[in-house]
């Protein structure tokens, strides 16, 4: 959890804090690096292709993390990742053929909330709202744009299978 180990003893009081900031590094350079390419011109499907697998290996690692310290649901860490290796496999068959599935705006905007949802997940603030904390209902409302997004994906995807077989 922590950088700092004194005597055996570990303190854990900034190690949210550094999980936080290099999160929030990774995503701002990810954020970046897109945006650079787009402006430059140097966009490429491989390019495109392992820029989301990086994105959903940083949100799936985090996830996963922040199960084991009690920050994040099993469950909301299962549609997440669900639909991430479902979308990643059929970007991956598509890019084999040649064509390439657009990201699209509610793709752009789940990555955001998850984005946003781990890390306030690991900036836990100490009130619940309501019967939950406040990362825990951004957390699901990414669940939900995921699954929202995910059928756009698959819903572009049959589109692209079609014009291949005419």
């Amino acid at each position: 959890m922590s950088f700092v180990i004194a005597a055996g003893n570990t303190d854990i009081r900034y190690g949210y804090g550094i999980a936080a900031s290099l999160f929030l590094l990774a995503a701002t350079t990810d954020f970046f690096d897109g945006y650079l390419a787009r402006r430059w011109g140097i966009t490429t499907i491989v390019g495109a292709f392992l820029d989301t697998t990086a994105d959903k290996l940083l949100v799936s690692g985090v996830l996963i993390s922040l199960i084991s310290v009690g920050r994040a649901s099993v469950w909301v860490t299962f549609i997440i990742m669900s639909r991430e290796f479902v979308v990643m496999a059929l970007r991956g068959i598509t890019a084999l053929g040649g064509a390439r599935v657009e990201p699209s705006v509610l793709g752009k905007a789940k990555a955001v909330i998850q984005f946003t949802a781990a890390f306030l997940a690991m900036m836990r603030l100490p009130d619940t709202w309501g019967p939950w904390y406040l990362d825990e209902w951004v957390m699901w409302g990414a669940a939900l744009i995921t699954v929202v997004s995910g059928w756009e994906y698959l819903r572009q995807f049959r589109e692209v299978v079609k014009s291949v077989d005419e």
